[in-house]
């Protein structure tokens, strides 16, 4: 039995040795996360993260890096997640934005505060994330290609798999 794969993505953002995670509730819990999201059809990562991030927060996120690909798999959930988390500057939004259903609200907190309420964390991926980009793990936006067989002269016709 084949069994799915989740696509999200991630945005880790730091403003003055703060970093912006939003509250939301899921489940009947509420907990913290970075801006995140499911990659939607057709859409690139990078496309995926500026629009959940805009969705989740109202900032505009402009990604510079990426921070790494994490694969864990929810017992609770019984799915598997593959996490593409990026770093980057954000614009904060003019007026109070719109969120997401789901979205308590956003806060800026210190790597200290953060590890104080880990066991708020939405997964064991937020404080890998975290703990990656903390300790300057960094890879160049470059390093992903989104392929649009669209583009292609002639389009290509390829087998399933």
């Amino acid at each position: 039995m084949a069994q799915g794969i989740d696509v999200t993505v991630a945005a880790i953002i730091e403003r003055d040795q703060r970093f912006l995670l939003v509250e939301e509730s899921v489940g009947g819990r509420v907990v913290l996360n970075q801006p995140a999201g499911h990659l939607e059809a057709g859409e690139s990562l990078l496309a995926a993260v500026v629009r959940e991030t805009l969705e989740e927060t109202g900032h505009r996120f402009e990604p510079s890096g990426l921070v790494g690909i994490y694969l864990w798999h929810s017992e609770e959930a019984a799915t598997t997640f593959l996490r593409v988390t990026f770093c980057g500057p954000a614009q904060a939004p003019s007026t109070r934005p719109k969120l997401d259903a789901g979205i308590l609200g956003t806060h800026w907190l210190t790597h200290d505060q953060i590890l104080r309420r880990e066991s708020n964390l939405r997964s064991p991926m937020v404080r890998r994330c975290l703990d990656d980009y903390v300790a300057g793990i960094r890879y160049p936006l470059e390093c992903l290609t989104h392929v649009d067989a669209s583009l292609l002269h002639p389009p290509a016709r390829f087998a399933q798999g």
